[in-house]
């Protein structure tokens, strides 16, 4: 498995504390890159600027990331171009919330 995969299966474990789906799911990871299997660059966003966890979910996010054998750095950019909406989740995150 590649690194790249190593972290979506992390990011997978990082629930939106409103909605019963991972954050990866919900379409709120935007691009993952590892170069030189050692350093990862996330854009991610949240499905608000509002809302309550803008702290705390970038930080699991990297820390997500890190978990990964390998990685030495995470470079996370949270990003709201372009803004998130619905149809960014997955099929299987819209059949979760009856979508």
């Amino acid at each position: 498995m590649s690194k790249k995969e190593q972290i979506i299966e992390e990011i997978r474990k990082i629930y939106d504390p409103e909605l019963p789906v991972n954050i990866y799911e919900l379409g709120l990871i935007y691009d993952i890159k590892v170069e030189n299997d050692k350093f990862a660059k996330i854009k991610m966003t949240l499905t608000t600027p509002n809302c309550p966890v803008a702290e705390s979910l970038p930080k699991e996010v990297k820390d997500g990331a890190m978990q990964v054998e390998g990685i030495e750095d995470v470079d996370l950019e949270l990003v709201w171009d372009p803004p998130w909406n619905k149809d960014m989740m997955s099929e299987a995150a819209k059949l979760e919330l009856n979508l």
